[in-house]
């Protein structure tokens, strides 16, 4: 293919047109950038990619539209993950159980232990996706420029390493007055910027620490 590699780190494969992730990536990869290309899938298999090193790799700008992240437990030192401006309306991380009938979610051991970015910025989400707490180590959510109409309770249950939620520019109406309380590691920004709020909804600012937290609500409805 057209990718470039410098024999030892870095792979790059953005503006090459390929189709899908090349299968001969070398082991030492620590960055891999896959960008504006027409990928559609991010395949994780145990028996595919089974000694990646990568701690960051970018899939921006391909044609992604639904991506399970429940395979992918050989990427155990993946750092970043950017997924902007694909069409992923479905993020799965967790796997649904059927037992009893009931809609609970089952726990996938080592997902991805090691990531502390996740970027799904620019696509077509319509929620939080669920199992965020999963990712044991994450530490900033990128979710702007989505249709993300609502927060709810569990969206954010058991992360307890954030400290950046970017939700700006989505279409949200409906924060649950303790969707935040619990993630006590937050100190950067929680960015609610150009949604549908129609009040600033003091409960949830309450619960949050202000001497740490930056809280940004411009540009909504009241």
């Amino acid at each position: 293919s057209d990718c470039q590699w410098d024999g030892e780190f870095l792979l790059n494969c953005s503006f090459t047109g390929i189709p899908t992730i090349p299968e001969d990536i070398s082991q030492t990869a620590i960055t891999a950038d896959f960008s504006y290309n027409n990928i559609k899938t991010l395949l994780c298999t145990d028996g595919r990619n089974q000694k990646w090193m990568l701690k960051h790799l970018n899939l921006s700008n391909n044609l992604i539209s639904e991506l399970s992240l429940t395979t992918c437990r050989n990427l155990l030192v993946l750092e970043t993950l950017n997924l902007n401006g694909n069409a992923i309306h479905t993020l799965t991380l967790d796997i649904p159980t059927p037992a009893h009938g009931s809609k609970k979610y089952g726990k996938v051991s080592r997902l991805l232990p090691a990531l502390k970015v996740l970027s799904v910025e620019r696509n077509n989400l319509d929620t939080v996706p669920r199992g965020l707490g999963l990712l044991q180590s994450l530490q900033t959510v990128r979710m702007s420029s989505n249709g993300i109409q609502q927060i709810d309770l569990n969206d954010f249950q058991n992360c307890s390493q954030l400290k950046d939620i970017d939700l700006q520019n989505n279409k949200i109406t409906k924060i649950h007055p303790d969707a935040f309380r619990d993630l006590n590691k937050l100190q950067v920004v929680v960015d609610l910027r150009e949604n549908a709020l129609t009040t600033p909804l003091p409960q949830i600012l309450l619960s949050l620490n202000f001497f740490q937290l930056e809280v940004d609500l411009s540009n909504n409805a009241w």
